[in-house]
């Protein structure tokens, strides 16, 4: 095997915030092929959405990492079983939750969600590419309607256009071009409890000053908590991902 360029290093962080429970679930999986992460946020106002969630990531993990299934199959299977789940259980009206996924193999990278978890791709400290919302507000922002600053707050953030566990008539994940990594490359996948908490800027002035993923997750929560105080605050959960 040829020996690595990058040294790849990472840390997760979730918590239920201000809500009695935690509908956010997240995974990683790291072997001599690759490393695959996996984020989901559970759709809270539909029912049993940690289930949905955890049963998203655990049958990815399964799906990628031990079957050896390419990701976007994957991520249709993974679909098609929910959704038997949900007939299994009688809970077709549940069972709901966003998906983000970042795998990482040899010298590329590439990511792929449904919902409005996002993955941010950071180069030298500063945000080169962030996935685009699958919800409302995205659509306004998209249309010039509202700007995107306007997302975070907007009335209706939490209405979403695609998720996990409503029937497709098409795939309905989006995917990113392939990245070539490097040692300035960075990543965090995080929930809407996560990012609307914290904004673009700050992500950027605290990566520039920490040393590892865990210190970058530590001072992001910090704001995260500052700002999400006494707002019956959501669940926020991330994974960060340093290619140094």
């Amino acid at each position: 095997m040829a020996e690595k360029k990058y040294e790849i290093t990472y840390a997760a962080i979730t918590d239920k915030g201000e809500r009695t429970n935690n509908e956010d679930y997240l995974g990683v999986r790291e072997d001599n092929t690759g490393v695959l992460c996996v984020l989901c946020d559970g759709l809270g106002g539909h029912g049993k959405g940690e289930v949905a969630s955890r049963f998203v990531v655990e049958e990815m993990i399964e799906s990628v990492c031990n079957k050896g299934v390419n990701i976007e199959h994957a991520i249709v299977s993974t679909q098609e079983n929910l959704l038997k789940k949900q007939e299994r259980e009688n809970a077709q009206s549940s069972m709901k939750t966003t998906l983000t996924c970042l795998y990482i193999e040899q010298e590329d990278a590439s990511y792929y969600h449904v919902g409005d978890s996002r993955v941010y791709h950071f180069e030298s400290g500063k945000v080169k590419d962030r996935t685009l919302d699958h919800s409302i507000p995205q659509l306004l922002a998209a249309r010039g309607d509202i700007k995107e600053s306007e997302i975070r707050h907007h009335p209706d953030r939490s209405r979403l256009l695609r998720v996990v566990g409503t029937p497709w008539d098409s795939p309905k994940y989006s995917v990113s071009k392939k990245i070539k990594i490097g040692k300035k490359t960075t990543f965090l996948m995080c929930s809407d409890g996560f990012w609307e908490l914290i904004d673009e800027k700050t992500m950027c002035k605290l990566l520039k000053k920490s040393a590892t993923p865990a210190e970058w997750l530590e001072e992001m929560r910090k704001i995260v908590l500052e700002n999400g105080r006494g707002t019956n605050m959501d669940n926020y959960s991330a994974i960060a991902v340093f290619i140094r």
